[in-house]
Protein backbone atom coordinates (compact mmCIF):
# COMPACT_ATOMS: atom_id res chain seq x y z
CA UNK A 1 0.00 0.00 0.00
CA UNK A 2 1.26 3.48 -0.82
CA UNK A 3 1.46 6.38 1.61
CA UNK A 4 -2.18 7.48 1.89
CA UNK A 5 -1.07 11.00 2.82
CA UNK A 6 0.09 11.40 -0.76
CA UNK A 7 -3.34 10.83 -2.32
CA UNK A 8 -7.06 11.30 -1.83
CA UNK A 9 -8.54 9.48 1.18
CA UNK A 10 -11.92 7.97 1.95
CA UNK A 11 -14.62 9.40 4.23
CA UNK A 12 -17.64 7.29 5.20
CA UNK A 13 -21.17 8.60 5.73
CA UNK A 14 -22.60 6.31 8.41
CA UNK A 15 -25.77 4.40 7.47
CA UNK A 16 -29.17 4.63 9.10
CA UNK A 17 -29.72 1.73 11.50
CA UNK A 18 -32.43 0.74 13.95
CA UNK A 19 -30.04 0.21 16.84
CA UNK A 20 -26.74 1.59 18.03
CA UNK A 21 -25.31 -1.92 18.07
CA UNK A 22 -26.22 -2.44 14.41
CA UNK A 23 -24.49 0.83 13.52
CA UNK A 24 -21.36 -0.13 15.42
CA UNK A 25 -21.30 -3.52 13.70
CA UNK A 26 -21.59 -2.06 10.21
CA UNK A 27 -18.92 0.53 10.92
CA UNK A 28 -16.56 -2.02 12.41
CA UNK A 29 -16.91 -4.18 9.30
CA UNK A 30 -16.33 -1.26 6.93
CA UNK A 31 -13.36 0.08 8.86
CA UNK A 32 -11.69 -3.33 8.67
CA UNK A 33 -11.39 -2.80 4.92
CA UNK A 34 -8.51 -0.36 5.06
CA UNK A 35 -7.75 3.33 5.34
CA UNK A 36 -10.65 5.62 6.29
CA UNK A 37 -9.91 9.21 7.25
CA UNK A 38 -13.17 9.91 9.04
CA UNK A 39 -16.76 8.81 9.56
CA UNK A 40 -19.68 11.25 9.64
CA UNK A 41 -22.50 10.30 12.02
CA UNK A 42 -25.88 11.60 10.81
CA UNK A 43 -29.07 11.96 12.87
CA UNK A 44 -31.69 11.56 10.12
CA UNK A 45 -34.97 10.34 11.69
CA UNK A 46 -33.55 9.57 15.13
CA UNK A 47 -34.71 11.60 18.09
CA UNK A 48 -32.05 13.45 20.04
CA UNK A 49 -31.58 10.81 22.73
CA UNK A 50 -31.38 7.94 20.25
CA UNK A 51 -28.89 9.87 18.13
CA UNK A 52 -26.67 10.46 21.15
CA UNK A 53 -26.93 6.77 22.07
CA UNK A 54 -25.94 5.76 18.53
CA UNK A 55 -22.99 8.17 18.56
CA UNK A 56 -21.84 7.03 22.00
CA UNK A 57 -21.51 3.46 20.75
CA UNK A 58 -20.13 4.33 17.32
CA UNK A 59 -17.43 6.85 18.28
CA UNK A 60 -15.14 4.38 20.10
CA UNK A 61 -15.39 1.94 17.18
CA UNK A 62 -14.40 4.67 14.73
CA UNK A 63 -11.55 5.95 16.87
CA UNK A 64 -10.19 2.46 17.55
CA UNK A 65 -9.80 2.01 13.79
CA UNK A 66 -7.76 5.21 13.58
CA UNK A 67 -10.43 7.32 11.90
CA UNK A 68 -11.90 10.62 13.10
CA UNK A 69 -15.50 10.57 14.33
CA UNK A 70 -17.49 13.60 13.15
CA UNK A 71 -20.98 14.29 14.47
CA UNK A 72 -23.27 16.10 12.03
CA UNK A 73 -25.51 18.90 13.18
CA UNK A 74 -25.29 18.70 16.97
CA UNK A 75 -22.33 20.21 18.80
CA UNK A 76 -23.66 19.16 22.18
CA UNK A 77 -23.80 15.50 21.22
CA UNK A 78 -20.34 15.78 19.69
CA UNK A 79 -18.96 17.02 22.99
CA UNK A 80 -20.82 14.51 25.15
CA UNK A 81 -19.66 11.46 23.19
CA UNK A 82 -16.09 12.79 22.85
CA UNK A 83 -16.19 12.91 19.06
CA UNK A 84 -13.19 14.23 17.18
CA UNK A 85 -15.13 16.84 15.32
CA UNK A 86 -18.29 18.55 14.16
CA UNK A 87 -19.88 18.51 10.73
CA UNK A 88 -21.85 21.75 10.49
CA UNK A 89 -25.05 21.28 8.49
CA UNK A 90 -26.14 24.92 8.45
CA UNK A 91 -24.87 27.95 6.60
CA UNK A 92 -21.89 30.23 6.91
CA UNK A 93 -22.90 31.88 10.19
CA UNK A 94 -23.34 28.53 11.92
CA UNK A 95 -20.00 27.39 10.52
CA UNK A 96 -18.22 30.55 11.65
CA UNK A 97 -19.71 30.24 15.14
CA UNK A 98 -18.66 26.59 15.41
CA UNK A 99 -15.11 27.37 14.32
CA UNK A 100 -14.82 30.20 16.83
CA UNK A 101 -16.22 28.11 19.67
CA UNK A 102 -14.77 24.65 19.06
CA UNK A 103 -11.59 24.92 16.96
CA UNK A 104 -8.83 23.92 17.24
CA UNK A 105 -9.82 21.53 20.04
CA UNK A 106 -12.17 19.80 17.62
CA UNK A 107 -12.24 19.34 13.85
CA UNK A 108 -14.85 21.71 12.41
CA UNK A 109 -16.12 21.76 8.84
CA UNK A 110 -19.27 21.76 6.79
CA UNK A 111 -20.95 22.31 3.49
CA UNK A 112 -24.19 23.52 1.96
CA UNK A 113 -22.21 25.61 -0.54
CA UNK A 114 -23.85 25.14 -3.93
CA UNK A 115 -22.04 27.98 -5.70
CA UNK A 116 -18.52 29.41 -5.73
CA UNK A 117 -19.20 32.61 -3.81
CA UNK A 118 -20.91 30.94 -0.81
CA UNK A 119 -18.07 28.41 -0.73
CA UNK A 120 -15.47 31.17 -0.57
CA UNK A 121 -17.47 32.90 2.17
CA UNK A 122 -17.43 29.67 4.15
CA UNK A 123 -13.71 29.41 3.54
CA UNK A 124 -13.23 32.80 5.18
CA UNK A 125 -14.37 31.19 8.44
CA UNK A 126 -11.24 29.01 8.20
CA UNK A 127 -12.86 25.62 8.81
CA UNK A 128 -10.84 22.42 8.68
CA UNK A 129 -12.71 21.29 5.56
CA UNK A 130 -15.46 22.18 3.12
CA UNK A 131 -17.95 19.55 1.96
CA UNK A 132 -19.38 19.55 -1.55
CA UNK A 133 -22.65 17.65 -1.89
CA UNK A 134 -25.33 16.43 0.49
CA UNK A 135 -24.75 13.84 3.20
CA UNK A 136 -27.56 11.71 1.77
CA UNK A 137 -27.17 12.96 -1.77
CA UNK A 138 -25.93 9.64 -3.12
CA UNK A 139 -29.20 8.75 -4.83
CA UNK A 140 -27.65 8.06 -8.25
CA UNK A 141 -24.72 5.79 -9.10
CA UNK A 142 -22.58 8.59 -10.45
CA UNK A 143 -21.42 11.69 -8.56
CA UNK A 144 -23.26 14.97 -9.08
CA UNK A 145 -21.51 16.90 -11.86
CA UNK A 146 -22.02 20.27 -10.18
CA UNK A 147 -20.34 19.03 -7.01
CA UNK A 148 -17.38 17.57 -8.89
CA UNK A 149 -16.94 20.84 -10.78
CA UNK A 150 -17.00 22.82 -7.52
CA UNK A 151 -14.49 20.47 -5.90
CA UNK A 152 -12.14 20.69 -8.89
CA UNK A 153 -12.31 24.50 -8.85
CA UNK A 154 -11.84 24.62 -5.06
CA UNK A 155 -8.91 22.21 -5.01
CA UNK A 156 -7.12 24.25 -7.67
CA UNK A 157 -7.48 27.53 -5.77
CA UNK A 158 -7.89 27.05 -2.02
CA UNK A 159 -5.65 25.38 0.56
CA UNK A 160 -8.52 24.34 2.85
CA UNK A 161 -9.18 20.63 2.19
CA UNK A 162 -12.46 19.58 0.63
CA UNK A 163 -14.57 16.44 0.85
CA UNK A 164 -16.45 15.51 -2.31
CA UNK A 165 -19.61 13.42 -1.98
CA UNK A 166 -19.84 10.45 -4.31
CA UNK A 167 -22.83 8.54 -5.63
CA UNK A 168 -24.11 5.07 -4.86
CA UNK A 169 -21.48 3.33 -7.01
CA UNK A 170 -17.98 3.09 -5.54
CA UNK A 171 -16.45 2.44 -8.95
CA UNK A 172 -16.40 6.22 -9.45
CA UNK A 173 -13.81 6.70 -6.67
CA UNK A 174 -10.89 7.47 -8.98
CA UNK A 175 -13.03 9.83 -11.04
CA UNK A 176 -13.79 11.76 -7.85
CA UNK A 177 -10.14 11.77 -6.80
CA UNK A 178 -9.12 13.22 -10.15
CA UNK A 179 -10.81 16.48 -9.19
CA UNK A 180 -7.94 17.09 -6.76
CA UNK A 181 -10.20 16.75 -3.71
CA UNK A 182 -8.31 15.65 -0.62
CA UNK A 183 -11.19 13.41 0.48
CA UNK A 184 -14.07 11.58 -1.19
CA UNK A 185 -17.17 10.43 0.68
CA UNK A 186 -19.36 7.39 0.19
CA UNK A 187 -22.39 6.14 2.09
CA UNK A 188 -24.78 3.88 0.19
CA UNK A 189 -21.95 2.75 -2.10
CA UNK A 190 -20.35 1.07 0.91
CA UNK A 191 -23.22 0.09 3.17
CA UNK A 192 -25.89 -0.84 0.60
CA UNK A 193 -23.61 -2.70 -1.81
CA UNK A 194 -23.97 -6.39 -2.65
CA UNK A 195 -20.44 -6.96 -1.33
CA UNK A 196 -19.62 -6.51 2.33
CA UNK A 197 -18.68 -2.99 3.49
CA UNK A 198 -15.18 -4.33 4.23
CA UNK A 199 -14.75 -5.53 0.64
CA UNK A 200 -15.97 -2.24 -0.82
CA UNK A 201 -13.65 -0.13 1.36
CA UNK A 202 -10.76 -2.42 0.47
CA UNK A 203 -11.51 -2.05 -3.24
CA UNK A 204 -11.80 1.75 -3.01
CA UNK A 205 -8.43 1.96 -1.29
CA UNK A 206 -6.84 -0.33 -3.87
CA UNK A 207 -8.19 1.84 -6.69
CA UNK A 208 -6.97 5.02 -5.01
CA UNK A 209 -3.55 3.49 -4.35
CA UNK A 210 -3.20 2.47 -7.97
CA UNK A 211 -4.87 5.25 -9.94
CA UNK A 212 -5.51 8.38 -7.83
CA UNK A 213 -3.29 11.39 -8.56
CA UNK A 214 -0.60 12.19 -6.02
CA UNK A 215 -0.53 15.54 -4.23
CA UNK A 216 2.42 17.81 -4.78
CA UNK A 217 4.37 19.02 -1.76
Amino acid sequence: MSDVSERCRLVLIAPATDTAEALAGQLETALAGGDVASVVLVQRELDDKSFQDHCAVAVPVIQKAGAAALVAGDTRVAGRVKADGIFVTGGVEELREAVEKHAPAMIVGGGNAKERHPALTMGEAEPDFIFFGKLDGDIKPEPHKKNTALAEWWASMVDIPCILMGGSDASHAVELAQTGAEFIAFGKAVFDAEDSPEAVVSRINADLDEKAPRFED
